[in-house]
């Protein structure tokens, strides 16, 4: 697979946190001893004012609310009541104050919780106590909404960014196997754009070992763990070599465990329970023997006088989790391969996938027959036959997991 290396993005960049002080308008203000009649003939010489702050001494007292003032005054007989009177007649005694270092966010916060008014008549801002302007909760929806939007930007690129870290990752596996099979295909789709499944194919002077892989999860959880699980096989494989991918699982699940904390105590509970299953196997050159382990993931084997698909299941336990045990022990299971038998590997994104007229699973059975129907076609098209396959059964249905499935042809 190709793989383009560029530059990483500015998505480390530190979004910059707007305060208070961002919102803040100069408008003009009266003080306790101005009457409601100075008030009238301020909103009037400023048809754009919502709220008029009241101040003492340049601190804030309260604010006048437009609409309410207006509502009052109009009544009948209000006027000639409270035109001399202290303006302070309507005034709300109790507005958001907030002071100008106040984080956009925090202030967003304390807007909500005052009610409706802070949103709807605005709210002062101050700095060390002293008027310092009015901010209109119209604008406050506005900046969140900016703000929001700059941090979806950057999770969105940085997600990006570490779709294009995992694919150069599995690229490694997918030139190694084409550059040692004659035929076979390997896809890798994860249903968002990072994904929980991962394959490894190395090549050795005396064979070859594969594993594909299913972590908990999917996209960035998912992805996560995927480094986990590939690094305890790098560290398993360094250790013990490929031939015996059995003991190569005990080797993850011990690894991934103790990465995790997942160790099952009367004394205490795991934070996570997270794992994955898989298929681990070692193809022998010389004697053409296939041995392969199995943690919750099928292996099929197709040979070329069969017309039924052989189905290796192996071991009901996947790796890592809490209850699968520390010192759990997988089974190798061997099988020869003769000339033109197809191996196919699957996580269970195929298998799982709801679809067709009933709305059911994919399921074991429709892969073996399409596998049959198929297996005289080189690989690489019996993979696109497959995702055809799966697409048109998948239908209007949401793609439920990642998927990822390899399948050679034994030369």
């Amino acid at each position: 697979m190709d793989t383009e290396f560029h530059v990483m993005p500015a998505i480390s960049r530190i979004i910059q946190q707007p305060s208070a002080s961002d919102l803040a308008v100069s408008v003009p203000t009266v003080t306790s001893e101005q009457s409601n009649g100075t008030v009238l003939e301020v909103f009037g010489r400023h048809r754009e004012l919502i709220s008029l702050p009241v101040l003492e001494n340049e601190y804030p007292m309260g604010l006048i609310s437009r609409n309410i003032f207006m509502s009052q005054m109009s009544k009948p007989y209000h006027r000639e009541l409270y035109e001399k009177k202290s303006c302070i007649a309507f005034m709300d005694k109790d507005p958001l104050i907030v002071e100008a270092a106040t984080p956009i966010e925090e202030l967003a916060a304390q807007a909500v919780a005052s009610g409706d008014k802070s949103l709807a008549d605005g709210f002062v801002i101050v700095e060390q106590g002293r008027f310092a302007g009015v901010g209109s909760g119209l604008d406050l929806m506005r900046m969140m909404v900016e703000l929001q939007s700059e941090k979806n930007r950057q999770v969105m690129q940085s997600i990006d960014y570490a779709s294009v870290i995992q694919r150069a990752k599995l690229s490694t596996s997918r030139e190694a196997m084409g550059a040692t099979l004659a035929d076979a295909c390997v896809v890798w789709e994860p249903r968002d754009l990072v994904g929980g499944d991962f394959y490894h194919f190395e090549a050795f002077p005396e064979g070859w070992f594969a594993a594909v892989a299913d972590c908990t999860g999917h996209g960035v959880p998912g992805a996560f763990l995927t480094l986990i699980a590939s690094s305890a096989l790098a560290q398993a494989m360094n250790r013990h070599g490929p031939r015996d991918p059995a003991q190569l699982m005990g080797e993850v699940n011990r690894g991934m465990k103790e990465a995790l904390g997942q160790h099952a105590a009367n004394n205490r509970l795991s934070e996570s329970d997270d794992g994955m299953d898989a298929t681990f196997f070692w193809f022998d050159a010389a004697t053409r023997v296939l041995t392969c382990a199995n943690a919750r993931m099928p292996l099929f084997i197709l040979a070329p006088d069969q017309e039924q698909v052989q189905t290796i299941d192996g071991e009901r336990t996947g790796l890592g989790y809490v209850d699968t045990r520390h010192d759990m022990v997988w089974k190798n299971r061997t099988v020869e391969l003769a000339p033109g038998a197809i191996v196919f590997a699957t996580t269970d994104g195929i298998i799982d996938q709801i679809g067709g007229a009933k709305n059911i699973a994919f399921g074991k059975q429709r892969l073996r027959d399409a596998l049959v129907r198929h297996r005289g076609a080189p690989m690489p098209a019996v993979a696109q036959a497959l995702m055809q396959e799966q697409q048109q059964y998948q239908g209007r249905q949401r793609r439920r997991d990642d998927l990822t499935f390899f399948g050679f042809r034994a030369g």
